[in-house]
């Protein structure tokens, strides 16, 4: 199968992560858990993704680098072991659920009250999101990269738009490992990643790396491997969020995953870039298809059909060409209102760097067929 899909999930791994992979699982015991020598070389590997993550996203230090089983573990941990009753929150209509549902349910529970930055141009501008501020906002929260157009909004100039005072939480999902983010640089509070995407890394892989300046309250209670005297869990970083077994082969995906990109940044988003042009030339070309993406380094087009259903396109991409691609809303409803998509959503391509222009052509003959029907 050709597989378009790599913004659920990146399809192809590199033969270092599945190595490493393999040999976690052949031979593994519990990292920080007992004394013994596999089990202090588990731990060692494990500190290794902390220190390789927290160079690679310039952070605040390997203890401030917690691991998580996905992108959306890491937000909920972020956002409900941070704020507190009467904060404001201002977040985005290009945000994924895994970000609008943990503040609804905070609003609906009386805790928070939050706002959405509307689009302007098709994204989202430093001058919007000041323009919602309240006296009482304590956080920002904004993805790095839309999962449903492959837009990127300007962080940094958003970040220097706000008060010192007020936390930026920035959603990694798809902007880690397509586009550079240097937390320091920026002022980041959070940053949260899926490693199964484009870090390379495996499914159920993650992690939350955070400033100084933040203080989470743990969402899961129990074992930790430190103060097993103590009923209540450590004071401290990252034991304090990392209740449970850690899942080594997890781990060690993100962290040969994590060096395999940090070689490679600058030529992945190269070749990114060059694919979601190739495939929106081609798209343009086609008077039935409306195309709702600019060329972009997070390997992301979206488009629709003048009279057929995405999730039909997407259906029939599938089972009658054996190409993966994805229709839908894609778990972001307020991006898709602001781009009046909501009836009938987006079909979504998204490329890994390991994808070629000849599986593109195959897909512009399938959607040329299916779209002359």
């Amino acid at each position: 199968m050709i597989y378009f899909d790599n913004a659920a999930t990146g399809g192809r791994k590199p033969e270092q992560v599945l190595s490493a992979v393999n040999a976690s699982l052949r031979v593994c015991a519990n990292p920080g858990r007992s004394g013994h020598k596999l089990s202090l070389v588990c731990a060692s590997n494990v500190q290794k993704c902390r220190d390789t993550l927290d160079h690679f996203f310039n952070g605040y230090g390997y203890d401030r680098v917690v691991f998580t089983k996905n992108c959306t573990e890491a937000l909920n941990l972020a956002i409900f072991g941070t704020l507190k009753k009467g904060d404001h929150v201002v977040t985005t209509c290009m945000e994924h659920n895994s970000v609008l549902r943990p503040l609804e349910f905070l609003k609906k529970a009386g805790v928070i009250e939050y706002d959405v930055c509307p689009l302007s141009n098709g994204n989202i501008t430093p001058e919007s999101v000041r323009s919602l501020l309240r006296k009482n906002t304590r956080m920002v929260i904004i993805t790095t990269a839309s999962n449903v157009t492959g837009a990127i909004p300007p962080i940094k100039k958003i970040r220097a738009a706000l008060p010192k005072d007020v936390l930026l939480l920035c959603d990694g999902a798809q902007g880690a490992g397509h586009i550079n983010i240097d937390m320091l640089d920026a002022s980041l509070d959070f940053l949260t990643v899926a490693g199964h995407k484009g870090i390379m890394g495996i499914q159920g892989s993650g992690a939350l790396l955070f400033s100084e300046r933040v203080d989470i309250q743990p969402l899961t209670y129990g074992g930790t491997g430190s103060m097993s005297l103590s009923l209540d869990m450590p004071d401290f970083y990252p034991d304090g969020l990392e209740a449970g077994t850690l899942a080594y082969p997890a781990i060690v995906s993100l962290l040969e995953g994590t060096h395999y990109v940090t070689v490679r940044l600058e030529q992945i988003a190269h070749r990114l870039t060059a694919l979601t042009k190739y495939l929106i030339n081609g798209l343009s070309a086609f008077n039935t298809y409306e195309i709702f993406s600019k060329p972009n380094a997070c390997g992301i087009v979206a488009f629709r059909h003048s009279s057929i259903q995405s999730e039909y396109i997407a259906d029939t991409l599938s089972s009658r060409h054996n190409i993966a691609v994805r229709g839908g809303l894609h778990c972001a409803p307020l991006m898709h209102e602001a781009l009046g998509t909501l009836d009938g959503g987006l079909v979504r391509v998204s490329f890994s760097h390991f994808n070629t222009e000849n599986e593109i052509d195959r897909l512009l003959l399938a959607l040329k067929e299916i779209g002359n029907r």
